[in-house]
């Protein structure tokens, strides 16, 4: 199954007013380059923390075009012109149905609950899709928040990996059904 949605929007938009809107593939690509884009995205997402990611995804779009819509989007809230952080997964689900999730909100905007509304969008786009079976999260054994949001939504420790842009990283999962 395809995606084809450009916004995806929280479940219940009653509690959040937060979406994840696809970044465009030449912002991608411009913000690799470590150059701004006309999306006016903030110095945060567009700064030397996130210019990695930017490159990993920009390479990944170019060789996997469908994994697209799946991977890296700005979280937009209507207080706020530019994007307030990126959520979104690593790629498509892969050959077993594993989708993995990542997020990263601009520190001014952190303990607001756009994490929280971004991880909710996020599982539920990943059940809406019949070829995924699990949700995955990686995360720095020292990132506590990011472990107590996880495991509030039933993710459980399932081993651990090490990352070569991140370092040691404990796997959470949950079913997708």
């Amino acid at each position: 199954m395809a995606i084809t949605d450009p916004s995806w929007r929280h479940p219940d938009p009653t509690r959040s007013r937060i979406r994840l809107d696809v970044v465009p593939s030449d912002v991608i690509h411009g913000l690799a380059r470590g150059e701004a884009s006309a999306e006016s995205v903030s110095p945060y997402l567009a700064g030397p923390e996130f210019r990695g990611l930017w490159r990993i995804r920009s390479a990944q779009i170019a060789a996997r075009p469908a994994d697209a819509p799946w991977v890296t989007r700005f979280i937009i809230t209507p207080e706020v012109s530019a994007p307030i952080g990126v959520a979104g997964f690593h790629g498509g689900p892969d050959e077993s149905g594993m989708v993995e999730v990542g997020y990263s909100v601009d520190p001014g905007w952190r303990r607001r609950g756009c994490a929280r509304s971004a991880l909710e969008i996020l599982i539920a786009e990943a059940r809406s899709h019949p070829s995924v079976r699990t949700i995955r999260a990686t995360i720095a054994p020292d990132n506590l928040a990011s472990i107590e949001l996880v495991t509030a939504y039933g993710f459980t420790e399932n081993g651990e990996q090490w990352d070569e842009e991140d370092g040691r990283e404990i796997i959470y999962e949950i079913a997708a059904a």
